[in-house]
């Protein structure tokens, strides 16, 4: 049916540039000719005047089989003997339009789309055949193509997205849509476009000729229905019968607005939970339902009961109530607790409900279950005081926890010995007394702190912290406070201070120390130096008498009693030693040291270094003589014995063998003729044991001769009286044959 129509229309606009060719014709110049065949047999002719101006107009979408008659060209140069040839030049010359070179005559070779183009310029000019020789200059003249009604409206978008609050009022604007129609705007309606809804109704409609769609029905619900699909026609020819429509869809979304309010499911909730749940634990939570969505959705839960046990907060992403345990449980107080929870929306919309019809509450029973507990200490810590003279065995406190399950079970204490490494101190298991178990010192530990356990049959524990201050008795005597020696000046007046001593005490009591200075009763007799207590803790020592010598004495020792002021009183003597210095008469000290003694008694230092060489000099003969003596004793072993000189008596008048003559005789046998040492041999001789007849023979003849011992005992006898001094404290006994007294 389409194909009818177009060339029906095909037909009209043919008949329209026809007759339109004949008004304009009277633009054509000289020369030109441009006739067409009219419904009616009429020609149009034109007097000499060169080349035609106008326009030539052409359906679009030509349907026939042949090349589409445009038009003719013609110039009155033509004698039409064929020696006229006609040129085309310009857009689509030879490809889409095609001159008869000979008539002049102008065809379309093609089916064309004025959507594509609409117009076309080209040249034309006629030449001559013969010579090549331009009959006619070029002329421009433009082909345009009239529009028929062959596209349909297209929308923009497919699908359109679109929404509104839910709601609304009839009328409110949703969105708009357009579509558009690429044919001719200008010619016709075969442009224009007018809209319609497809589906949708009754919720929405649209306005014909904008497009804009707006609400149709009243109090439209979100919660009843929230997606809706509208479809939209366009249709051109002004929605005529016979024009061209397009479609589209619309999705229209309502939005949320808080005309619900919160509701909870159910009146009552119950939890169960052990009375051992530690505080911020959850107990439990309850969910409102909101038929809303967003933030129109949101809840706050409020806890309605003036309590502080429990703590309820709302769960950002589920918008759960959670509840929470702020305070231990308690079973053998309260077994049920009660609670009465309020939910209400964040954000309200006044135009709908008051805040009041926006509420919701609910009962919430929490029910505590019983467990075994573990001791419970009356108090969270103890503070204990013992004096650190108390004797072993004092008792310092006690500590006392209960069973909370059963107030009359039997607990048992202990110390926990992590915290008191040295057992310092024990506690009796049954009453929880705590004593001392070693001695306690105050200076060396002034806190214990300890960790005492209560456990209940042997397996539920728990801990208490005992703090046990030790507290100071006056068990120390004030020493000074760094200071131990001062100095006098020999011109120093009586009443002169010369120092000024402070005193320390390990001991802190109560009321501050307290220290009292006084002289040592011993050294008040002819003292040289007083003591003078300044009433602040420190006493300056002040002379007695003016001037010191110290040539006669270079130093004084002052001994200082120093007493505190607690009870009881604690003293201990401390001596100040105080050199003599000479000073300048200004006071200030010049020389304190042991050289300046020296110097005083008459000594240059010169004569000091004299006296200090002599002295090294003389120890180093004393040494070289001591090694030379110990040389000489070595080569002359005279001596053996110095347990007995008698044995070393050596006869230097007769003719011996040298230095082997020392063991010529034997002087103990003599003495003992009884004793023989059979293996001693004599190294002046050949050994008896080469010969034993002889040696036994002379043997038993000592044994016989008297004579030689009376002589033996008569010359010890003189001996003992004649001692020659050697150096040294060693005395050499001198026995010859030619002296026989001293």
């Amino acid at each position: 049916m389409r194909t009818p129509l177009l060339l029906l229309l095909w037909l009209y606009f043919w008949c329209e540039a026809r007759g339109t060719l004949r008004t304009t014709g009277g633009l054509r110049r000289t020369g030109w000719e441009h006739t067409g065949t009219a419904g009616d047999g009429l020609s149009l002719r034109r007097s000499k005047r060169g080349w035609m101006w106008n326009q030539f107009f052409l359906l679009e979408e030509y349907t026939g089989s042949d090349d589409q008659y445009v038009g003719k060209l013609h110039s009155d140069k033509d004698r039409e003997d064929g020696t006229v040839r006609y040129v085309l030049t310009g857009e689509g010359a030879g490809t889409i339009f095609v001159i008869d070179e000979n008539s002049g005559d102008l065809h379309a070779t093609r089916r064309l789309d004025r959507e594509e183009k609409a117009s076309y310029t080209l040249s034309a000019k006629a030449v001559d055949k013969l010579t090549g020789r331009d009959l006619e200059g070029p002329s421009q003249f433009t082909i345009k193509i009239h529009d028929i009604n062959d596209n349909e409206p297209k929308f923009t978008k497919d699908p359109y997205i679109a929404s509104v609050q839910e709601m609304a009022d009839v009328g409110t604007f949703v969105v708009q849509v357009t579509a558009t129609d690429a044919d001719d705007s200008t010619y016709g309606n075969s442009a224009k476009v007018v809209y319609s809804i497809l589906q949708g109704q009754p919720y929405f409609s649209v306005e014909p000729e904008t497009g804009i769609i707006r609400t149709a029905l009243p109090n439209m619900n979100r919660e009843v229905r929230e997606h809706y699909q509208v479809v939209i026609q366009a249709k051109d020819m002004a929605g005529q019968m016979g024009g061209l429509s397009g479609t589209t869809t619309v999705n229209i979304t309502l939005l949320d607005i808080n005309n619900n309010p919160p509701r909870f499911p159910q009146g009552v909730y119950q939890f169960t939970v052990p009375e051992s749940l530690e505080p911020g634990s959850t107990i439990g939570m309850l969910k409102a339902t909101d038929a809303d969505t967003g933030k129109n959705a949101e809840m706050e839960y409020t806890i309605m009961d003036d309590q502080d046990m429990f703590q309820i907060s709302t769960k950002g992403i589920t918008q759960e109530g959670v509840i929470t345990l702020t305070k231990t449980l308690d079973y053998e107080k309260r077994k049920i607790h009660t609670l009465r929870v309020q939910v209400e929306n964040v954000y309200l919309d006044p135009r709908f409900h008051s805040r009041e019809s926006f509420r919701d509450t609910a009962t919430v029973k929490v029910v505590v279950e019983d467990v075994d507990e573990p001791p419970v200490f009356k108090r969270p810590a103890y503070i204990m005081e013992v004096k650190e003279n108390a004797e072993i065995g004092t008792i310092i406190g006690s500590v006392s926890a209960v069973d909370p399950d059963c107030l009359f079970s039997v607990n048992r204490y202990l110390i926990d010995w992590r915290t008191d490494m040295d057992h310092v101190f024990n506690i009796h298991p049954n009453n929880g007394s705590v004593y001392i178990s070693r001695p306690l010192d105050r200076e060396e530990q002034a806190w214990h702190n300890i960790s005492v356990q209560a456990t209940e049959n042997n397996s539920l524990m728990s801990h208490v912290p005992v703090y046990v201050r030790v507290l100071d008795v006056n068990d120390n005597a004030p020493t000074f406070d760094n200071v131990d020696e001062a100095f006098v000046c020999e011109n120093a007046k009586a009443g002169q201070r010369i120092q000024t001593v402070s005193a320390s005490d390990a001991d802190q009591p109560a009321g501050g120390h307290r220290f009292f200075f006084s002289l040592a009763p011993e050294a008040s007799v002819n003292a040289n130096f007083t003591v003078r207590d300044n009433k602040d803790n420190t006493a300056s020592v002040v002379t007695v008498r003016s001037g010191y010598s110290r040539v006669q004495k270079s130093v004084y020792l002052v001994p200082v009693v120093i007493a505190d002021g607690d009870f009881p009183v604690q003293s201990s003597t401390n001596t100040l030693t105080v050199r003599v210095c000479s000073c300048d008469r200004d006071g200030n000290m010049k020389q304190c040291n042991s050289e300046a003694f020296t110097l005083a008694a008459g000594l240059s230092t010169g004569a000091l270094v004299a006296i200090l060489l002599c002295v090294i000099i003389l120890l180093m003969i004393v040494v070289l003589f001591t090694a030379l003596r110990s040389q000489r004793e070595k080569m002359e072993p005279l001596i053996i014995s110095k347990e007995d000189v008698r044995d070393n008596v050596v006869s230097y008048n007769d003719e011996g063998g040298g230095e082997e003559d020392t063991q010529a005789f034997d002087i103990g046998t003599l003495r003992n003729p009884e004793v023989i040492e059979d293996t001693k041999h004599r190294r002046d001789i050949i050994p008896d044991s080469l010969y034993p007849s002889t040696r036994r023979l002379a043997a038993t003849a000592a044994r016989d001769n008297t004579d030689v011992q009376d002589f033996i005992a008569q010359r010890t006898a003189v001996q003992t009286h004649c001692h020659t001094p050697l150096v040294g404290d060693t005395m050499l006994l001198v026995e010859t044959v030619e002296y026989h007294s001293c």
